[in-house]
């Protein structure tokens, strides 16, 4: 079933019944994605959240020296979109690519706002997705400060080796906030250690 994986993030992030959870995720329509396909593109509305069910996608923009940079990661069973275009109706400030082939489940702003208004479990859900998407921001600002590009790197091989195989290295590297030459040496380094 196309669905399941997003029935089973339902329920890991707000325990409901199952038949609740089938209910919901019947909502999202599925899509098979080539990569290199834009989910999302700088100075356009967000109008789909997408459930990555299969795939590697990575959300970018441009630094002032018109460099791009990679702001977020999104693999299996992560939802991907432009918060703040989403919800705001507004541009996004960033794009969305495929960065592999994907099968997503994706919803759009107004099915996803019916959702809301009728079924109290997915409001909750929704609460829940807000409250774990500050904390993991948060996270991540504080990771950029307080912690090196080494410990970034073994934090990523340990949360997500996956990544590893399936993006390219200089995105990797804009993603931890060091450079090509410095992921190179970092990876030589953890791969001498381990």
């Amino acid at each position: 079933m196309p669905h399941e994986k997003l029935i089973n993030y339902l329920q890991q992030v707000l325990p409901m019944p199952t038949e609740k959870a089938t209910q919901i995720a019947e909502t999202f329509r599925i899509k098979e994605v080539t990569k290199n396909t834009f989910l999302i593109e700088e100075g356009k509305i967000c109008n789909t959240s997408h459930f990555i069910i299969d795939g590697f996608a990575r959300m970018y923009t441009f630094d002032t020296n018109g460099n791009d940079v990679t702001t977020m990661i999104f693999s299996n069973s992560m939802f991907a979109n432009d918060f703040t275009s989403f919800f705001k109706r507004m541009p996004a400030s960033e794009s969305l690519i495929t960065m592999t082939d994907c099968l997503t489940c994706y919803i759009s702003f107004e099915d996803l706002q019916k959702n809301f208004h009728t079924i109290p479990e997915f409001r909750e859900f929704g609460r829940m997705m807000l409250i774990n998407n500050c904390i993991n921001l948060k996270q991540r600002m504080l990771s950029m400060i307080q912690h090196t590009g080494e410990q970034r790197y073994t934090h990523l091989i340990e949360t997500h080796p996956e990544i590893l195989q399936n993006i390219p290295l200089k995105n990797i590297a804009s993603y931890l906030g060091v450079t090509d030459t410095s992921l190179s040496r970092i990876r030589r380094d953890f791969a001498t250690k381990n």
